[in-house]
């Protein structure tokens, strides 16, 4: 095989440019990411050359990457099934030998490492949405929070609903995927759905649209259901949201890690938020979520519809109860056949 000279920094531009066709944004930003730390070490490898790498340079940056950036399991195994769709690719253009992706080590997980069990509990979920009913209500953390966790959406669909896509006669919202207009949405054309609203959901919606949202369009001269003075929310915007609201000191005015509130970043600097030890993610506000439905004997078919996630997805990824839990709510059904 007749190997072209190619650097890496080059190889990982032409393959982000090559896949953005058939990446959604997140997954574009995802490659671009991980892939960053393979140029990073390749620059301080001396390495300016894809032809001369080999297994050995790819199990050295494996340990680099893991010791330098002190990594889970499976974020170990997500940066390095990345580099080796990447160095797969690298093959058809020439910069690397034929069988060299099959060199790239990634970490075989458990059944409990491939999940994570980190979710935001249901009580604390309502505890919070009470504090924010109460000090900050119809806000656009009231907001966002209140539809993450009643109505299942994650990140990308928070931020993708228009004005228009909330029907408070039908009490209902429509899920849309606009990747023309800048709102893609997971699944793309199959994430589309209508949501059911309750009454309560409603109205809290209904005093953020008439007394508190801005009257902003985004740059594409759409109306977001959801925005700042700026227009429509940036997903770190969202994610940001998230983090602040569940760090305990917001809503039970006490620090569970004994640090001075006043003195805490985490607690003060609302971007620092995700620092706090006890503040979790949007996907984990999805996956206590959806455990929540289903701890209240929701069906499955209609937690994995209105979530908008496969049954196989649902019981791998999402569903923490315990086997035991599960035995529980089946006795209900069983015990007067």
């Amino acid at each position: 095989m007749s190997l072209e000279p190619i650097g890496p920094g080059t190889a990982v531009e032409l393959y982000l440019e090559d896949r953005k066709s058939e990446l959604s944004k997140a997954s574009q930003y995802g490659h671009k990411s991980r892939l960053g730390h393979f140029r990073r070490w390749c620059d301080e490898q001396d390495i300016d050359d894809m032809n001369t790498l080999s297994g050995r340079d790819l199990h050295r940056y494996r340990l680099w990457r893991r010791n330098e950036g002190d990594l889970a399991p499976i974020t170990e195994k997500t940066q390095m099934d990345t580099l080796r769709v990447f160095i797969r690719w690298c093959t058809s253009i020439d910069a690397v030998p034929e069988d060299l992706h099959a060199k790239v080590v990634s970490p075989s997980l458990s059944d409990d490492e491939e999940t994570r069990d980190v979710m935001l509990d249901g009580e604390v979920a309502e505890r919070i949405l009470d504090y924010l009913a109460t000090y900050e209500y119809a806000s656009v953390r009231h907001v966002c929070l209140l539809l993450m966790w009643r109505a299942l959406l994650r990140r990308g669909a928070v931020r993708a609903l228009d004005i228009g896509d909330y029907d408070p006669e039908e009490r209902s919202l429509e899920v849309k995927h606009r990747p023309d207009t800048g709102s893609p949405i997971k699944n793309q054309r199959r994430g589309e759905r209508y949501i059911a609203l309750k009454d309560e959901t409603c109205a809290v919606i209904d005093d953020w649209l008439g007394q508190q949202r801005p009257d902003v369009e985004d740059e594409q001269g759409r109306e977001p259901l959801l925005a700042t003075s700026q227009g429509r929310l940036h997903p770190t915007t969202v994610q940001s949201y998230v983090y602040s609201v569940t760090t305990p000191c917001t809503y039970t005015g006490h620090c569970p890690h004994g640090k001075v509130i006043q003195k805490c970043d985490a607690a003060t600097v609302r971007t620092a938020a995700s620092k706090c030890p006890s503040s979790i993610s949007p996907h984990a506000v999805r996956r206590g979520a959806i455990t929540h439905w289903l701890s209240s004997d929701v069906p499955e078919p209609v937690v994995s519809a209105r979530g908008n996630v496969s049954m196989d997805v649902l019981e791998k990824h999402y569903d923490r109860r315990t086997e035991r839990e599960k035995m529980e709510q089946r006795r209900k059904y069983l015990d007067d056949t």
